[in-house]
């Protein structure tokens, strides 16, 4: 190829580029851009003023708009926040200027980000910095509130707002396979807990009772479908109803499995219509037995498989035996229900995504998870009154036989064990 071929191409791409880069901006857009290359000058002016303490006076900025930049940015040290503020005529209070958690969240979750070996990039015409997204993001999720509110508050293009939170949730939920793990090794002996409460065991029973891994179970995430956009303030038992009179895709399953401290060890996110549950838990179990630490199970809630694994409840023939060992798992239950709880209680747009779209209302949920337990690694443990949800959908069980055997060799020794105990 002759020197001017290569230029023609070298200058296509270059055009291509800045085709990608510079797409066509309405003017409010333009504006918001400009002003705020504007306010980055004038940031770093003042920054740099102010910590060479200089005794010239610093170019005065937009109060409001540069107050909010300067307090979104977690490493400015106080004294230069409120030297900008007084600047400004913007007075700032001492609790704005505090570490609080929700900054330790934000820097937490930004260095999560960092270190994602994941080449996709946070979209968004908005330029804002990593710690802003993060933050704006964790505003939606853990409020109802609309992006026009969001857009008054943050002072951002309504647009600007929805590319980069759902970018945010696609960052974030390629992560599910670094922070929803499978415990292994230590781990997996770390995070066994007995079937039956301390007070209640015997040393006959703890020997031949198996301990639990987790504690399985499901949710339903109600999503905007065929019935169109939903009041964002509509109430929950309200959006109850809509699901039920709804088609089943007006909802997502959500499939969890916790540890005993609500930790998440497995999820799957899948539509309302798929009733199959469970069974991509058993195939992996089965194609990887050594996931299961020896004497150990997993207890799962009605309508999932009952595999050697996988211990449900009796649903039928309920005598003494088969009522005391519904109602000890019963007590394990709590426990994914406080889990389940906790997660919409801390992220309040799961009880209604506003999204017609299942691959983003997926991603969106799947992002929930992933800081739920972001959260609780960082001992932010919400506790909440566990809502009991009702089964929409519910398809028959399916019982092993070698599953049948060990849940009667169970409560075989428990009600044994229970009858020595009360002599």
């Amino acid at each position: 190829m002759e020197v001017s071929g290569f230029v023609i191409s070298a200058g296509r791409a270059v055009l291509d580029m800045v085709e990608r880069e510079w797409q066509p901006l309405s003017a409010d857009e333009l504006d918001q851009r400009l002003d705020h290359a504007v306010e980055e000058i004038l940031e770093t002016e003042l920054i740099t003023q102010l910590k060479s303490q200089s005794t010239s006076p610093p170019t005065p900025p937009a109060a409001p708009v540069y107050v909010h930049l300067l307090q979104s940015q977690h490493n400015v040290e106080p004294q230069v926040l409120q030297t900008a503020a007084a600047v400004c005529g913007s007075p700032v209070h001492e609790e704005e200027t505090a570490d609080s958690g929700n900054s330790a969240a934000v820097k937490c979750i930004t260095e999560l980000l960092q270190s994602s070996k994941s080449q996709r990039r946070l979209a968004g015409r908005a330029r804002l910095s990593l710690s802003q997204t993060v933050l704006l993001s964790l505003t939606l999720l853990s409020e109802r509130i609309s992006y026009r509110t969001v857009s008054r508050r943050l002072l951002l293009e309504k647009g600007n707002i929805h590319r980069n939170f759902f970018s945010f949730c696609e960052c974030i939920s390629t992560q599910a396979e670094r922070k929803i793990t499978w415990p292994v090794g230590d781990d997996a002996a770390h995070a066994l807990f007995p079937l039956v409460h301390l007070e209640k065991r015997t040393e006959a029973a703890e020997q031949t009772v198996p301990q639990v891994l987790g504690v399985l179970g499901h949710t339903h995430i109600p999503m905007r479908s065929s019935l169109g956009k939903r009041d964002l303030e509509t109430s929950v038992p309200e959006v109850k109803r809509i699901k039920k009179e709804a088609d089943p895709d007006s909802w997502l399953n959500l499939e969890l499995l916790c540890d005993h401290r609500g930790r998440f060890l497995h999820c799957t996110v899948s539509k309302g219509s798929d009733v199959d549950r469970g069974s991509a838990l058993r195939h992996k179990l089965q194609q990887h037995p050594e996931l299961m630490p020896p004497g150990s199970c997993i207890l799962a809630k009605t309508g999932y498989p009952l595999t050697a694994d996988i211990i449900t409840p009796y649903r039928k023939s309920l005598g003494p035996r088969e009522e005391l060992f519904n109602k000890i798992l019963e007590e394990h239950f709590l426990i994914l229900g406080q889990a389940v709880s906790s997660l919409k209680a801390r992220f309040q747009r799961l009880k209604y995504l506003d999204i017609g779209n299942y691959d983003r209302a997926r991603a969106v949920v799947l992002t929930a998870c992933v800081l739920h337990n972001v959260f609780l690694d960082m001992g932010q443990v919400v506790q909440v009154e566990v809502e009991k949800e009702d089964d929409l959908n519910h398809k028959g069980d399916y019982e092993e036989e070698e599953g049948i055997n060990k849940r009667d060799a169970i409560s075989d020794r428990l009600i044994k064990s229970f009858e020595l105990s009360s002599m």
